[in-house]
């Protein structure tokens, strides 16, 4: 299982944005063969599933909206529908930088619905910019100059289908920093998994300050996915 360091609590207040408490707007049980909200709290990771550094937040009311999926300076993502709504936060923080997990589940009465759910998270991944750059902000959400990169592809795990938009940002080098996000959005019967995980890294202005990011988003998710029965 993935351990990765400790990192700084400073920049995990860009992170929080994504963040949500780990709770439910439903808790049902199994009904003729569909995905449920129990099931899909039990595939989330736990804290102790990743690193002893690892944390959840204090539970609160269920998320409203979805992380942001293009990034920059766009909103989160719209939940399409009416579905049952899950999520479980987890972070890292230390000296050298901060990690998120965000996972959340939206659970329907029934496969179309979460087919074209899927679809439409698709439209907005496929309308985001490939580069994008920003000036500095001042005030409650200080953060340096930085340009953005997205690129949105094609996922497909067992049976779960769906795609990923992958996010590089690079600060500007007066206050050398990066950050990589993978969103990740899957559906199989009728739930619909959007999974996001960030890390952002100090002391670092080139694409290769985190070289493992690929094979941890990769191996986080699969894990997930793999505890769905």
């Amino acid at each position: 299982m993935l351990v990765p360091g400790r990192m700084l609590r400073g920049v995990l207040a860009i992170v929080a944005v994504a963040t949500f408490a780990g709770c439910s707007s439903d808790d049902d049980e199994p009904d003729g063969g569909k995905l449920t909200v129990s099931m899909m709290q039990n595939a989330f990771l736990k804290p102790a599933d990743i690193g002893p550094t690892w944390k959840a937040p204090t539970e609160s009311a269920p998320p409203t909206t979805l992380v942001s999926i293009c990034g920059g300076d766009t909103e989160p993502a719209i939940i399409p529908g009416k579905p049952s709504v899950t999520s479980a936060p987890l972070a890292d923080e230390g000296t050298e930088g901060a990690q998120s997990m965000t996972q959340i589940a939206l659970v329907y009465d029934d496969i179309i619905s979460a087919s074209t759910a899927l679809a439409q998270l698709r439209t907005v991944a496929d309308a985001c910019p490939k580069s994008v750059q920003k000036p500095a902000k001042t005030g409650d959400r200080e953060e340096p100059a930085y340009t953005e990169t997205a690129t949105t592809s094609a996922l497909e795990e067992s049976a779960w289908i769906g795609f990923v938009t992958i996010r590089n940002k690079q600060y500007d080098k007066a206050h050398a920093a990066t950050a990589d996000v993978a969103v990740v959005a899957l559906s199989r019967e009728n739930v619909v998994l959007i999974d996001q995980y960030a890390i952002y890294r100090l002391g670092r202005s080139d694409a290769s300050a985190n070289p493992q990011f690929t094979a941890d988003w990769q191996k986080l998710i699969g894990t997930t996915l793999n505890r769905v029965s």
